[in-house]
């Protein structure tokens, strides 16, 4: 089961947050914002279908991000929680932590910003469309 989001990079994407990884339905980032990959996304958790929800809320889920632009692309491996919501109507976050809040779409992720692939965030920086495709087994 897939959900697709689709944004744009930007300038400031610079992709060097240890813990986290970060897509925003808003239309700008600051230079503070280094967990961020993508602006402008399409769609945002509240929008993800009740089936995919329900499917990572449970503990045993693999979650899986696959962040892809034209020419390069990245995966990410984590889990389910119980305590995911999908309620936020703003941005989504893979977290390598356990720490679950309405952003959260993933927990124990592998990896987080600063583990994405240069090559790719050096397109993102240069204002690349991206895919972010989550899929839960």
């Amino acid at each position: 089961m897939d959900e697709v989001i689709r944004a744009r990079g930007h300038e400031h994407v610079t992709a060097t947050h240890q813990s986290t990884l970060e897509f925003t339905s808003d239309d700008y980032l600051t230079p503070a914002g280094d967990c961020i990959l993508g602006i402008d996304a399409d769609r945002v958790p509240t929008d993800f279908d009740v089936a995919f929800v329900t499917a990572c809320q449970n503990r045993d889920a693999t979650i899986t991000a696959t962040i892809e632009t034209d020419a390069h692309r990245h995966v990410i491996t984590g889990s389910g929680h119980p305590d995911l919501s999908f309620e936020n109507e703003r941005s989504l976050v893979v977290r390598t932590s356990d720490y679950v809040d309405d952003r959260t779409v993933m927990v124990g992720a592998e990896g987080a910003a600063a583990d994405v692939d240069r090559d790719l965030i050096d397109a993102l920086s240069a204002g690349a469309s991206v895919t972010l495709t989550l899929s839960v087994e």
